[in-house]
């Protein structure tokens, strides 16, 4: 999925607790080339990772009890053209961007399932050039 995310978009991650939001940001953020730890932003609300070309803001709002909760916090300008951003537990923060793909997760026998829904544009082309990447992958001898 790293290879086809570009700045600006937002990619939103659905999921009960255990279902691998956390696992599929830090497999993201290693195909984007970070090499240090990844870890949970749910204390911090944001983890910051500045890469050669852009910024990635991971978010997890589990802990809001209130949706404006977001708004307080004063995190909207972390959401801009010069970012990727990629937010667990969306459902509990309100006015947030339109994301440009949803990716829900769930446990499935021994692995997770993936299902992948594009909001915008960009993330219908973003999941086609995913689709043809692994399309690529597979007929590879």
């Amino acid at each position: 999925m790293a290879g086809v995310l570009h700045k600006g978009m937002v990619i939103f991650l659905s999921g009960d607790l255990g279902a691998g939001k956390t696992t599929l940001a830090r497999g993201v953020l290693r195909g984007l080339g970070h090499a240090g730890r990844v870890k949970s932003p749910t204390f911090s609300l944001v983890e910051v990772y500045e890469l050669s070309s852009l910024y990635f803001y991971h978010f997890d709002f589990y802990r809001f009890g209130n949706p404006d909760e977001w708004r307080n916090a004063g995190l909207q300008e972390y959401f801009n053209p010069e970012a990727i951003c990629l937010v667990e537990w969306p459902e509990k923060a309100m006015g947030l961007p339109v994301p440009d793909v949803v990716v829900r997760l769930a446990p499935d026998g021994d692995g997770r399932s993936a299902e992948l829904e594009a909001h915008t544009e960009v993330g219908r082309e973003c999941l086609e050039r995913l689709a043809s990447a692994r399309k690529q992958r597979t007929q590879q001898p």
